[in-house]
């Protein structure tokens, strides 16, 4: 057995312990598990125990933590995501200095949620952070997130720019980037967007959100950012995508600012497909799923499935 072919049966830690370069300051992942595939040692059967009932969960018609707790339900408990003594990174996004009402970061309430079903399925360390886009503090505190998760013992933290290293992607436009190490040292990664307009991607779901956990020059991603965002996501897959649409945002993202621009939606989809997750999303704004760049892209890389109605489909009204 080849070493390439023998490093894709370890864990994400023992790529990371083997291939860190302290001297350099920069990590390099196993290669890619085949063109556009995950990392070595990053494999759904490594993040999930045991199969999951449905593939892909929706609620409706409900407040933001019953929606946690029913989609998490049907899915089988957050124990087929977590496991006892594992670090588990929530990541939501808290990039923009508005009030939840807004509808530009994620809900309070459902990272609240989320937070304490981890720690509840016996998380050791849950970090919440997002590499914002403007003053972290007035980002976190004005979106709710802060005060909603204050009391439970997670670390809730700001990005420090000595965490971001360098990684080789190997994407296809995405070459090596900046990457936050409190990720790619995690056990599990809960990936959990709010669903808003985008000015360049369309709509911004869970492949968006991930740009939270990159460093650099951001911006340079909009050059190319239906491939850019299909190369992150194929190197950085969540765990579980949990998509919060308990309010969207219709026009003028990803900012906003007006609440003529928001609809309260009452919805949130979850599972471990984030082309499926994202493609549903796309639905509450009357697009189909091939209608965004990045999802053509990450499907026909194979990083999900882009006609999430022939899933397994589990649909809860409350």
């Amino acid at each position: 057995m080849s070493d390439h072919e023998d490093r894709r049966n370890w864990t994400r830690r023992e790529v990371l312990g083997e291939v860190l370069l302290p001297a350099a300051g920069a990590v390099l992942l196993g290669g890619l598990a085949g063109c556009g595939g995950a990392p070595a040692g990053y494999k759904t059967d490594k993040r999930v125990a045991g199969g999951l009932p449905f593939d892909l969960v929706t609620v409706e018609n409900g407040e933001p933590a019953d929606l946690v707790k029913r989609a998490l339900q049907e899915l089988g408990g957050m124990k087929r995501f977590v496991s006892r003594g594992d670090v588990v990174v929530i990541k939501p996004n808290i990039g923009f200095n508005r009030a939840p009402e807004q509808a530009a970061n994620t809900n309070p309430d459902v990272v609240r949620e989320l937070a304490i079903q981890v720690l509840e399925a016996g998380a050791k360390t849950v970090r919440i952070f997002d590499h914002t886009l403007y003053e972290p503090r007035h980002c976190y505190a004005r979106s709710g997130i802060a005060p909603a998760v204050q009391d439970l013992g997670v670390k809730l933290e700001f990005t420090e720019e000595r965490k971001f290293v360098n990684v080789n992607t190997r994407g296809q436009w995405l070459k090596e980037w900046p990457l936050y190490r409190d990720v790619l040292e995690a056990d599990k990664v809960i990936n959990v967007p709010v669903a808003k307009q985008h000015s360049t991607a369309r709509i911004s779901m869970g492949f968006k959100n991930l740009m939270g956990v990159i460093g650099g020059k951001r911006e340079s991603f909009h050059q190319n950012i239906h491939v850019a965002l299909a190369d992150l996501g194929a190197y950085l897959r969540p765990t579980l995508t949990v998509l919060d649409a308990y309010r969207i945002l219709l026009r003028n993202g990803p900012q906003g600012g007006s609440l003529a621009d928001v609809r309260t939606a009452r919805t949130l989809a979850a599972g471990v497909d984030p082309v499926a997750v994202d493609a549903f999303g796309c639905t509450l704004f009357q697009l189909a799923p091939p209608q965004l760049g990045y999802l053509r892209e990450a499907s026909a890389r194979g990083l999900g499935v882009l006609d999430f109605q022939t899933l397994r489909l589990q649909k809860v009204v409350l």
